[in-house]
């Protein structure tokens, strides 16, 4: 039985004492998204992972995608450029015959990098909130909270529509 506390979303809970005051809206939106995702993926059934009804993206594409945007736009706030293996990530989203992975295996991996998140986000000078950051091979400019943020939104979006293709493909 859960305690009152745990029913509500995670925005309602109170402060993280550990994370500067200015980044505490990003790092509350992504642990009420791994809450989401873990609801959403209990007992999912291996065979839908790459399902596309009404040929909108795979709950397989939703998971691996949640991950790797999360890994690429907390790296360009850190001003660093995207490795070879992020790159490849990125390639294969979406991609069943380039991946392996179980619904668990993306699940975790989608866990471990929201706590890198929550890490990165700990050690986030306030200061640095408002500097500069390019984004992409053609480095667009934003901010280092231009950026935080997003990955927050779009985490979310995401979210969301894994919740709709989830109920979709298993009623």
């Amino acid at each position: 039985m859960q305690t009152p506390i745990e029913t509500r979303e995670v925005w309602l809970r109170g402060p993280l004492s550990d994370v500067p005051a200015l980044v505490q809206p990003i790092a509350h939106a992504l642990l009420q998204a791994r809450e989401e995702v873990n609801a959403l993926m209990l007992d999912f059934p291996e065979q839908l992972l790459w399902e596309r009804p009404a040929n909108v993206a795979s709950v397989g594409f939703h998971l691996q995608h949640l991950t790797g945007v999360l890994d690429r736009l907390f790296t360009y706030a850190r001003q660093e450029a995207l490795s070879p293996d992020q790159l490849a990530a990125l390639a294969a989203e979406g991609k069943p015959n380039e991946t392996v992975s179980s619904v668990q295996e993306l699940v975790n991996s989608f866990h471990e990098q929201v706590e890198k998140a929550i890490g990165q986000l700990r050690t986030t000078d306030e200061q640095t909130l408002t500097e500069v950051r390019g984004v992409g091979r053609a480095q667009l400019p934003s901010t280092v909270i231009g950026l935080l943020t997003h990955a927050a939104e779009h985490t979310m979006r995401h979210v969301g529509q894994l919740s709709v293709t989830v109920r979709v493909i298993t009623v």
